[in-house]
């Protein structure tokens, strides 16, 4: 294929990539979207293979193999995973992107006439030298940054592989898989000397082309995207999982200045830039500046707030929310995490067609941050065919919990959190929240009174107007719908 060919083809599957990521900006072009953006890698994988210098049928066998085998994994994976689970399948697959780019950095040194980055004089060109550094400090730091999102979303092993590992490993996997923060001393000064030491390495490495200098960069690059997200709270972990986007794609856009790719280029550019304005957005959401986010330490003082003493509760039955929702006129509809753990989404669209015929007007408030990645109830409601304009995003729909009768509430904690206006004390104080406890009644689903992913108490639960409605959020959800039907 022809040099102007190929251009063409990347042309054509860049603007493929660009019609995906508007088409995913709404629920109703998320569809044709994805399809688009698919389409456009397909076309960048074929325009690729066609411009191989020398093609080999070894080297076509290789990449039929790989193809075959990545296709085939991750099929199986996306037929598997529970949509509660898409938040760490997102971070696990942020890290191989960044080991990706890790792996092509050192196959770039190791064999640069291969890659042809090499001088006349035999030596490796400088920006060369500086692409394969940059791209490899992100990537690493990618890497293990991703990993240990993964081990914070996760919490556990499935029981089946826990069995497998010796438990002294095993006890330092649980100490990071926890959603608490790990609050090293120093760990800010650390973090900068690790920080200078990398950058110290990537002029020795340009000036010396060293192998071991190289290594050394990376090993400390790893260690580093470790000790950034350790000290990262649960609640922060919408934007976590965002920022780690935007690094996947600068590493990306690192392997496309090394293998002298514009469409690897263009792709990283995108997934970075479009990564670091989600970022920038869900720390609008949440009140909280992007530096705080990197600084970690959310929910320090998480463990005073939650350790009041015993409060009374309003307990009620599925049989009483549904009396009180079939005498609604308006319900507004709060789901969250707990709702994606029961997978209650179905259960929901069913009490949402039993409302609406019976004539209740029923509305969705989703919150920026409600879930653990972003969009991620607005997903669980499109898989149960919620028509999108009855679902409003939290500045649309706050002035109207006031003219509402009942706030149904699934799981969604901290989002719903009164201290995040009235306690200057609270972690949370500041962040953006919706105004359920205006409603003239608040109907909280929950399996116990424990504490949100913030780790912090929610007054809410202890409000006059508020209801706690106590077990797995789908099966209440069924028995409210039973107790509506005639």
């Amino acid at each position: 294929m022809s040099a102007n060919l190929a251009a063409l083809g990347y042309l054509v599957a860049a603007v493929c990539f660009i019609l995906a990521l508007r088409g995913l900006s709404h629920p109703r072009t998320a569809r044709p979207g994805n399809v688009i953006g698919m389409a456009g890698m397909a076309l960048a994988i074929l325009v690729t293979l066609a411009t191989l210098p020398q093609p080999s049928v070894l080297a076509y066998g290789l990449i039929i193999i790989g193809i075959a085998l990545g296709g085939t994994i991750g099929y199986l994976v996306a037929e598997r995973i529970q949509m509660t689970a898409m938040p760490q399948l997102v971070a696990a697959f942020h890290s191989l992107v960044g080991l990706a780019a890790v792996f092509v950095a050192a196959a770039a040194l190791l064999s640069p006439a291969d890659f042809h980055i090499l001088r006349p004089d035999g030596a490796i060109k400088t920006a060369s030298l500086l692409e394969m550094g940059l791209g490899t400090i992100v990537g690493a730091i990618t890497f293990t940054g991703s990993v240990i999102a993964w081990g914070k979303l996760q919490a556990r092993f499935p029981r089946h592989i826990e069995e497998r590992i010796p438990e002294p490993v095993l006890a330092v996997f649980r100490l990071f898989m926890r959603s608490a923060p790990i609050l090293l001393p120093g760990r800010h000064l650390i973090n900068a000397a690790l920080a200078a030491a990398i950058l110290v390495l990537l002029a020795v490495f340009m000036a010396s082309e060293s192998g071991w200098v190289f290594t050394l960069m990376t090993l400390l690059a790893f260690a580093l995207g470790v000790l950034l997200i350790i000290p990262i709270g649960g609640a922060d972990m919408p934007v976590v999982i965002s920022m780690l986007n935007s690094y996947s794609g600068w590493a990306a856009a690192g392997i496309g200045f090394t293998l002298n790719n514009p469409m690897l280029i263009i792709t990283g550019a995108l997934v970075g830039s479009s990564g670091a304005i989600l970022s920038y957005i869900m720390c609008r959401a949440m009140n909280r500046s992007f530096i705080s986010v990197i600084l970690g330490g959310f929910g320090e003082s998480a463990a005073a707030a939650a350790e009041e003493g015993e409060k009374s509760v309003k307990q009620g039955s599925p049989e009483d929310a549904a009396f009180l929702m079939e005498n609604a006129q308006k319900v507004i509809v709060v789901p969250g995490y707990g709702m994606a753990v029961a997978q209650a989404q179905h259960a929901v669209r069913e009490l949402f067609d039993t409302l609406t015929k019976k004539g209740v007007e029923v509305k969705f408030a989703i919150h920026p941050v409600a879930g653990r990645m972003p969009g991620h109830m607005n997903v669980l409601l499109a898989e149960a065919n919620i028509p999108y304009d009855v679902v409003f995003e939290l500045e649309d729909i706050n002035n109207e919990f006031q003219t509402a009768d009942v706030a149904y509430v699934i799981g969604a904690n901290d989002i719903t959190n009164p201290a995040a206006k009235e306690d200057p004390g609270s972690p949370i104080y500041g962040m953006p929240v919706l105004d359920v406890e205006k409603a003239k009644a608040v109907i909280f689903v929950k399996r116990s009174l424990a504490p949100g992913y913030a780790g912090i108490d929610n007054p809410l639960f202890y409000r006059d107007n508020t209801m706690m409605v106590f077990g797995d959020a789908k099966k209440v959800t069924e028995e409210i719908v039973r107790s509506l039907d005639p």
